[in-house]
């Protein structure tokens, strides 16, 4: 089944209006969650968009609520998001970032007691079509053990780097800290599908590709073993340092998976390199990466963001493909 990205993003706008959303941010908010499931990231699109509706009426994200600035530094500014609207609160805090590069050559913007963001790489891209190099993190509700450890003490803290290309579409590196982020295990799940690759444990330790025994008492396993389960550690001490807000130990103490802590990067390189050399740069590694001598049954070699670019132009042509239960969900809320 697949559904227009116009009637998706209607469908969106109209829950969040009756949920106490104003027109206009009921319009972002709206197309950040079409956008994530038009350009193939559908279990932080439609997928997700139930759990949305439940925080809210739950009033764990606060519709009415505004990101304020608390303190300044320079090109380093401090922000609370009072409990508002995760993906409305990122732009906000992005686009001050990129205001900041415009002035500084680099802005950072530490946002605390925000909500889930979705789809990380949103914050990325609003960077790179701004002509910045966008780097963005994030802490979670503790929901992976640490490596070697068998308790949830850890989150899977994504961390997103985006570089803008002239030509082609921006490179977008968008990587949770587990090997599948939960999102991406539901989407499995709801295809009933194997994982590609073992992404977790289930409940006995035994190591899996079956998304439903990870999701059910299992645990997700730390990408790239101890190397994600480290940087899911630096990520949540540099977030909760940076914005002084809550780290995941905080959320694990509390038992609440909210206020969480992220920080937005913009970068500007065209204020020292020039714009010509740095887009020339760029897009000259990103062309010499695919000349690579490639593997058996490998068709292309794709840089980060290839493939999420390629989805979106397919399904703005031939509609988004929808999980039909879900979509039924939708049209109930």
């Amino acid at each position: 089944m697949r559904v227009s990205y116009d009637e998706m993003k209607s469908e969106f706008k109209r829950v969040l209006i009756s949920r106490g959303f104003e027109p206009d941010a009921a319009e972002i908010g709206a197309s950040i969650i079409a956008d994530n499931s038009r350009d193939g990231v559908y279990s932080h699109g439609l997928n997700r968009f139930p759990s949305i509706v439940k925080s809210i009426d739950e009033g764990i994200i606060k519709p009415d609520r505004h990101p304020v600035k608390l303190n300044s530094a320079g090109a380093l500014e401090q922000w609370d998001g009072q409990l508002g609207f995760g993906p409305i609160n990122a732009c906000i805090a992005m686009d001050r970032a990129i205001a900041l590069a415009r002035q500084y050559g680099l802005g950072c913007v530490a946002l605390r007691n925000t909500n889930h963001w979705l789809r990380g790489g949103t914050y990325g891209l609003r960077a790179a079509d701004a002509g910045c190099i966008g780097i963005c993190m994030t802490n979670t509700f503790p929901n992976m053990p640490p490596w070697g450890g068998m308790e949830k003490r850890i989150g899977n803290n994504p961390f997103i780097i985006s570089i803008p290309q002239k030509s082609g579409s921006h490179v977008l590196l968008d990587m949770a800290q587990s090997q599948f982020s939960f999102g991406k295990l539901q989407t499995y799940s709801l295809a009933e599908k194997n994982l590609p690759v073992m992404g977790g444990y289930d409940k006995a330790g035994n190591i899996t590709d079956d998304p439903n025994a990870i999701l059910n008492d299992g645990e997700v396993l730390p990408a790239g073993y101890w190397k994600g389960s480290g940087l899911s550690i630096a990520i949540d001490m540099v977030v909760a340092a940076l914005s002084v807000g809550k780290s995941t130990y905080d959320m694990r103490m509390s038992k609440n998976d909210t206020g969480i802590s992220q920080v937005f990067i913009a970068i500007n390189p065209k204020t020292y390199a020039g714009e010509d050399y740095a887009d020339a740069y760029i897009e000259n590694m990103s062309k010499y990466i695919k000349t690579s001598a490639k593997r058996e049954g490998v068709a292309d070699i794709l840089y980060p963001g290839e493939r999420s670019a390629r989805e979106r132009v397919e399904n703005m042509r031939e509609n988004i493909p929808v999980n039909e239960k879900m979509w039924e969900t939708l049209q109930k809320l």
